[in-house]
This record gives structure tokens, C-alpha cells and sequence, in this order.
């Protein structure tokens, strides 16, 4: 089991960029694929970002390509999610997710095992 803790939300204006980072405990850190998912009020929860468990292969949501960065440190147990060009529709809370599976539908929440509490993003224009 995993337990996972965000941190970095803030209020941005438009262009502006922030770092999300995500915490993990446990010593098996590496063998979970890792997600972010955001979820903006009235919305359904959505995928954003993922990356395989050695760090080697990520995947992005068509909305945020070019513009998001995702990355992970298995010695450091930590994850991190680089937002740059951000824009007022990138309003969520962002949540850090974990899963056992690798390398499959990566945009499905159902995949994903484990969910930090989340943390708000807000970008005023």
C-alpha cells in the first residue's frame, strides 16, 4: 500500500507556471506507475498526465501536451508535475494517483489504485 501526499497548488495568473510535487510513502515506490488527475468544480475527475514505473515512458492528455511535464524520482519517492503557458481552464484540485498496472490505458481512473487528497490550482486571467 501507498499513501500519497500533494503539495505546490497555488493561486497563478494566465502564462504563469507552477510545480506540483507528490510525496509517497512506503519503500516500494517504484514498482507503481504514477498519474495526475485533475477535477474542476462540476466536472468529472480527468486525466492529465502519467508516467511508467522505471520513468521511462510518459503520456499526456491532448489539453495539456507541450505545456505539462510529468517526472518521478524512485530514490526520493517523489513525483512532479512541471505546469508552464498555464491557462484559467486549467482550474482544478490536481490529484497524484499510483497503480499497479503498467503501460495500459492510461487515462482511465479506474486503473489507479491509490488517490492523494489533492491540491488546488488556480489560474486568474
Amino acid at each position: 500500500q501507498v499513501q500519497l501526499v500533494e503539495s505546490g497548488g497555488g493561486l497563478v495568473q494566465a502564462g504563469g507556471s507552477l510545480r506540483l510535487s507528490c510525496a509517497a510513502s512506503g519503500r516500494t515506490f517504484g514498482t507503481y506507475a504514477m498519474g495526475w488527475f485533475r477535477q474542476a468544480p462540476g466536472k468529472e475527475r480527468e486525466f492529465v498526465a502519467a508516467i511508467g514505473r522505471s520513468g521511462a515512458t510518459t503520456y499526456y492528455a491532448d489539453s495539456v501536451k507541450g505545456r505539462f511535464t510529468i517526472s518521478r524520482g524512485n530514490a526520493k519517492n517523489t513525483e512532479d508535475l512541471q505546469m508552464n503557458s498555464l491557462k484559467p481552464e486549467d482550474t482544478a484540485v490536481y490529484y497524484c494517483a499510483a497503480r499497479l498496472t503498467d503501460g495500459i490505458r492510461w487515462s482511465d481512473k479506474r486503473e489507479y489504485n491509490y488517490w492523494g487528497q489533492g491540491t488546488q490550482v488556480t489560474v486568474s486571467s
